[in-house]
């Protein structure tokens, strides 16, 4: 479980609206909004290459400092340029420690399955699963073993287990995320008899033009005689 958290460096902005948004994305900073509920909006920006590297972290949880006070936040929404790809805007939503958060964390299959080594195909249809927690307790990843699994089986949400009680799976427990299948059989492609009809026509064709050769020989002979 996680026990510290990514600080995260958020200063308050006064440039709204598009054109500020502009001018703060030029000076190396990305706008945003710091969400509380009950509380006013803050309007934020936070440096691109804090924030990026925040989201290398792998955790979920950021620690800031606002008004002078230290809170926790999680990412509530990242917008991302349609072309470059780069994130243009966050949202942070403030989190209390004492408090539960819903959240979505990467579902991780540990093994490989049975069904696998004889041969099978895995497919995963899950790679997030949604828990409630309290943010000092969310985990890195949820991991599910499918050592077990085998061929023309599958593992659901109802398969996960969790040691912490104070973790608990939102998910449907009837969703799937693994199976395993056998590969899909290849079909072998159809050949047209067409060889072997052209090779008779070919031994009858030479056939007659023998049979002509040899009438006009005897009828050579003849003549002669």
């Amino acid at each position: 479980m996680a026990s510290s958290y990514y600080k995260l460096e958020i200063k308050d902005r006064n440039l709204t609206r598009t054109k500020g948004s502009k001018t703060i994305r030029r000076s190396g900073l990305i706008p945003g909004v710091l969400y509380y509920a009950g509380e006013a909006n803050v309007n934020i920006s936070v440096d691109k290459l804090i924030l990026y590297h925040a989201l290398q972290s792998g955790q979920h949880i950021f620690e800031v400092e606002q008004g002078g006070d230290t809170q926790f936040t999680m990412i509530k929404e990242l917008q991302y340029h349609p072309v470059t790809d780069e994130v243009i805007h966050i949202d942070l939503m403030r989190v209390r420690r004492s408090e539960k958060i819903t959240i979505s964390v990467p579902l991780v299959l540990i093994g490989e399955p049975l069904g696998v080594k004889e041969g099978g195909v895995l497919s995963q249809s899950m790679t997030q699963i949604e828990i409630s927690c309290f943010p000092t307790d969310v985990p890195e990843q949820i991991e599910l073993n499918i050592e077990d699994l085998e061929m023309n089986s599958a593992k659901s949400v109802a398969d996960i287990t969790i040691d912490d009680e104070d973790v608990e799976i939102l998910s449907a427990e009837d969703l799937n995320i693994v199976s395993v299948h056998p590969p899909a059989a290849e079909e072998e492609p159809e050949v047209e008899e067409l060889e072997g009809e052209e090779g008779e026509e070919g031994e009858e064709g030479e056939e007659g033009e023998d049979d002509k050769a040899a009438e006009e020989d005897s009828g050579d002979d003849s003549k002669e005689s």
